[in-house]
């Protein structure tokens, strides 16, 4: 069956989680669709902070009624990237996070390595990479969770549009696109949709295999309702700070 958009009328939904750093924000209604048409046993997220898409799997597996299994990953101390932090922003997510989706998700504060014993080969049916983006970090995150992806396994890559110093992922997605079925949303900061699995959903399949021409009428409309979301989600985010000096420039690099 061909992909139709108003099937999943999720994508149109309000983010619950809307922080100031907006990396993440173009991305929140295909990720609320990506969960729809998969339908995960379990979803993993390596590097949460603030959570906005982590909370965003979580809200649709919630609104869904779905019986998944959700993990966030970090050791919520920052990077070279992110520049450091303390408590406060587990703290704040928590607050969020545990009243809604504590059934069914954990956060675990821990290294990607602490936390890779815990899954079992096959396990995961849905990885976000989104640690550290040098090269070599985000290699790694890939080739050693790999083994983890279930015969349905989609591997979400992100920051792959960015090409400063430091950032690595499109080097990553240059090679993994070549070996998969992948499908790169250019909006934001870009995110890089890979099928990994022997036996990927159809769905999805359907999705990642639209035109040209349909994709990116999709990435215009991720593009719409992202900014639709920034107008309802502002004065909520207002409420709660000013924020960090690097969360206002990440706010201000996803306007432009």
């Amino acid at each position: 069956m061909a992909f139709e958009l108003l099937d999943h009328p999720i994508v149109f939904s309000q983010p619950l989680r809307w922080s100031r750093v907006a990396a993440w924000h173009l991305h929140i209604p295909f990720a609320l669709l990506l969960v729809d048409l998969l339908r995960p046993k379990r979803v993993v997220e390596l590097g949460v902070h603030y959570g906005d898409s982590y909370c965003a799997f979580c809200q649709a597996v919630a609104t869904l009624g779905l019986r998944s299994e959700c993990f966030g990953i970090d050791h919520w101390q920052g990077d070279a990237q992110a520049g450091g932090y303390g408590s406060q922003v587990l703290e704040d997510l928590r607050r969020h996070h545990d009243p809604r989706y504590g059934s069914f998700s954990r956060l675990l504060p821990m290294t990607f390595e602490q936390a890779h014993s815990g899954f079992q080969n096959g396990s995961i049916d849905l990885l976000h990479i989104d640690g550290l983006h040098t090269y070599e970090a985000v290699s790694r995150d890939f080739h050693s969770w790999f083994p983890r992806m279930s015969d349905r396994g989609v591997i979400l890559l992100h920051d792959v549009a960015v090409r400063q110093a430091g950032f690595g992922v499109w080097k990553l997605w240059e090679e993994v696109s070549r070996a998969y079925p992948a499908r790169l949303l250019r909006n934001g900061f870009g995110l890089g949709v890979v099928v990994v699995g022997k036996a990927p959903e159809p769905k999805v399949d359907d999705l990642l295999n639209l035109s040209e021409s349909r994709w990116q009428a999709l990435e215009g409309l991720w593009e719409v309702l992202g900014q639709a979301n920034e107008r309802r989600c502002k004065p909520r985010q207002e409420s709660k700070g000013a924020g960090s000096s690097w969360a206002r420039t990440l706010f201000r690099k996803t306007k432009r």
